[in-house]
């Protein structure tokens, strides 16, 4: 729940960004990109170490709300990553964007499996390798925006 609180946060920054920095000079959107990559990467830190706690400790999530929460988000997430679309190949800004989008989108339905996995076998052991995969997601894509802004910085007559 909180990671999901978190994620939500970090989208509406993330959105708020893309459109504050849109049309503006590729130099511009290309800082923004390597922010909003930094951040990303910060996020997927957090949530393998949240992972790795929940591991030690031993918790166990309750499976219905992770359902329920998966559901609700799964149906806002899907609904931005079709509208983005059209700007998955676009500028490491634009980019970032989408990737957030796609994280989220496969993120939700990692965790509604785990959610049935939980369910199934009383276990946090099912949360806990979704949220590897979930922080393995976010340093992979910010690996990748932070890539493409560093290169679109290269560029001559920024």
């Amino acid at each position: 729940m909180q990671a999901d609180a978190l994620d939500f946060l970090a989208d509406t920054a993330n959105y708020g960004i893309s459109l504050l920095v849109a049309g503006q000079a590729i130099a511009h959107r290309a800082r923004a990109a390597l922010a909003k990559g930094s951040t990303m990467g910060l996020f997927g830190l957090w949530v393998l170490a949240s992972a790795f706690l929940h591991l030690i400790r031993g918790t166990v999530p309750v499976a219905e709300t992770m359902g329920a929460v998966g559901v609700t988000a799964l149906t806002a997430n899907a609904a931005s990553f079709a509208l983005l679309w059209a700007y998955r190949g676009g500028d490491s800004n634009m980019r970032s964007v989408w990737l957030c989008s796609r994280n989220d989108v496969l993120g939700n339905l990692a965790v509604l499996l785990a959610a049935f996995g939980v369910f199934r076998t009383g276990s946090g052991w099912p949360d806990v390798s979704v949220a590897v995969i979930m922080g393995s997601l976010a340093l992979q894509g910010a690996f990748v925006v932070i890539r493409h802004a560093l290169t679109e910085l290269k560029e001559p007559n920024l």
